[in-house]
């Protein structure tokens, strides 16, 4: 039986365990839609490319199997450039699938024509163009190999139209991926292991500094089993909220830029770094030269070009986060036998008195206005064993990753490190149709809402019943709140207003339920009605206080000793007696790190 390239497409993804792809078709990826009818392979119907990147995101996020998205050629494929960028920086595992321009056409500016490989190369794991139609079995077989494996990531394959029209001489699936020149290390080096198992126990003031790769490495109970065998305290950072409890009393809770103010100093005051798939993010460390200063650091990465990259590694470990948790773990059994474990009294004496008195603060006032931590808060209460929490980019995001609590691996979805605006929303739905009894709480910015809330229509198509809580403050917030800061008050280009669009309205257009809110007494029943809606989407618009900054905050460039807890701290420091001409001190001032 003959088979064409587009067939073998199809065919191959259906090998490869594909249930769900997130699309949308065009010209040069029109064969490939064609088997589409006949496969057992879902297709979400995207409204734009970028969407459908970030469905596959969502979908990778919470599921922790590959996400798959499709495009056409030229503007397709670029349009898919934000999401494959944002899945490079984050390690999301993802294949897309893009049509080219038929082979004796590539490079003469033909229609819709763009160097899909040439484009992506910096922002992807691997990339090919398959000019060969035989080659396409084992082409697929290899992206998924190679975005689920090591440091996952992002994958592409191009496709010329005239390959996808080809004859296969014969389809082979393989059974088993060869790749010479790629194979990640899984255990870490024994020498290096031990080493790190006699510096915590020599340790007085060791941090467990748990990264996004402890999520994807599935690595939750090793973490728990470390940090509970010597009382360890643990900071989770924003890509690893949820590998950890939030609820456990070794928990200190997220550290960086507007992390919570106990993990942010436990960090800056350890005598020891254990970092496990963790990559040292200026987010995290402020300012490079002044982070942890007397902290020796056991760096455990899968990617070997993350040892040492930012912060020397004393005890270098290349590895998989939970397979060398597993080891260290071992190691320290061993030496235990003949050396007592640490006494840690005195350091946790010090934890708990941190976060007794810098508890994370929601000045509401009964008479309003409505304090987004209000809303935040609420929507934690309500957050089960089970649920997903998927946020955009800006305040909206920081706040939800310090007022709810994070107990499960993969119940909080963001992007961390590209920070794209407009992710919330297609990454939800890809969230709500990868683990679809899940309640999906999509926490929103308006701004960053607004960037792709075309695809509520995706959602009510689709049966797809997302909550979307929009944090209304009107403004470009975060943007907002540096102006505030650092740019004396000189506001440009950040006002969005609250009633353009009119977000009730706009979710009665799409199908969807639409509620608004803005008295603090009407949270809890707002969001009760919301989630009593099971059948469609949800839209709810709260108005709250444009005036809110988040706090704590480590100003951009500055050390993490000089985190700010509370805009009075704020406006005490920057008006304090020696600050005469009411300029902000250096420490205050916004970096070269933005």
């Amino acid at each position: 039986m003959e088979i064409t390239g587009a067939q073998a497409v199809i065919k191959s993804l259906e090998h490869a365990g594909v249930d769900v792809v997130f699309g949308h078709p065009g010209g040069a990826i029109l064969p490939a839609y064609d088997p589409i009818i006949d496969s057992p392979v879902r297709h979400v119907l995207a409204r734009h490319e970028q969407g459908a990147g970030h469905m596959a995101e969502g979908y990778a996020h919470a599921t922790g199997r590959v996400g798959v998205a499709v495009a056409t050629s030229g503007p397709g494929g670029t349009n898919l450039v934000t999401p494959l960028a944002d899945a490079m920086m984050d390690s999301i595992p993802m294949v897309a699938i893009t049509g080219q321009v038929p082979r004796a056409a590539v490079g003469g500016d033909a229609f819709q024509e763009a160097d899909l490989t040439g484009i992506t190369l910096p922002i992807t794991k691997h990339n090919e163009m398959v000019t060969d139609p035989d080659r396409i079995p084992a082409a697929i077989a290899e992206a998924f190999h190679i975005a689920s494996t090591g440091r996952p990531g992002p994958v592409l394959l191009d496709f010329p139209k005239d390959v996808l029209n080809a004859v296969l001489s014969t389809f082979e699936w393989p059974e088993r991926v060869h790749l010479p020149g790629y194979k990640p290390t899984v255990r870490g080096h024994g020498k290096m292991v031990r080493e790190a198992a006699s510096s915590i126990l020599a340790s007085k003031r060791p941090v467990i500094y748990a990264g996004g790769g402890t999520i994807k490495a599935g690595a939750q109970a090793e973490v728990a089993a470390l940090a509970e065998r010597l009382d360890l305290p643990v900071v989770t950072t924003l890509m690893a909220r949820g590998v950890f409890p939030d609820s456990h009393p070794l928990a200190l809770g997220m550290p960086g830029m507007h992390g919570h103010w106990a993990a942010v100093t436990a960090m800056q005051r350890s005598d020891l770094l254990i970092a496990l798939g963790a990559r040292f993010d200026d987010r995290v460390t402020g300012r490079l030269d002044a982070f942890a200063p007397d902290a020796e650091v056991i760096h455990v990465d899968v990617d070997p070009a993350e040892i040492g990259k930012n912060r020397h590694a004393d005890v270098p470990i290349v590895g998989d986060a939970k397979t060398v948790t597993a080891q260290i773990l071992e190691a320290l059994e061993s030496q235990l036998e003949r050396t007592a474990a640490p006494d840690l009294t005195p350091w946790w004496e010090t934890l708990r008195t941190w976060q007794a008195e810098h508890p994370l603060r929601n000045d509401q006032q009964p008479e309003g206005p409505l304090k987004p931590q209000t809303v935040i808060d609420a929507i934690g209460r309500r957050k089960r064993v089970g649920d997903i929490v998927v946020t955009g980019v800006g305040q909206h995001q920081m706040w939800a990753s310090q007022h709810i609590a994070y107990d499960e691996p993969r119940s909080w979805i963001n992007s961390g490190g590209l920070g794209t605006m407009g992710f919330c929303v297609p990454a939800a739905i890809g969230a709500k149709v990868g683990r679809p009894d899940a309640t999906v709480l999509a926490v929103d910015g308006d701004g960053s809402f607004q960037m792709t809330q075309q695809e509520l229509a995706t959602a009510r198509l689709e049966n797809i019943p997302v909550v979307f809580c929009i944090i209304n403050n009107g403004a470009l917030g975060m943007v907002r709140q540096w102006q505030n800061l650092f740019y004396d008050n000189r506001f440009s280009q950040i006002d969005l207003t609250f009633d353009c669009p009119d977000f009730v309205k706009l979710a009665d257009a799409f199908g969807c339920e639409g509620l608004r809110c803005d008295a603090p007494e009407d949270v809890e029943a707002t969001l009760d009605k919301a989630l009593s809606v099971t059948d469609r989407p949800v839209i709810i618009d709260f108005r709250v206080d444009q005036t809110e900054n988040v706090f704590p905050m480590v100003p951009a460039g500055a050390s993490n000793d000089d985190i700010i807890e509370s805009a009075a701290e704020w406006d005490a420091r920057a008006t304090a007696p020696d600050n005469p001409d009411g300029e902000l001190p250096e420490s205050m001032r916004e970096g070269d790190v933005v």
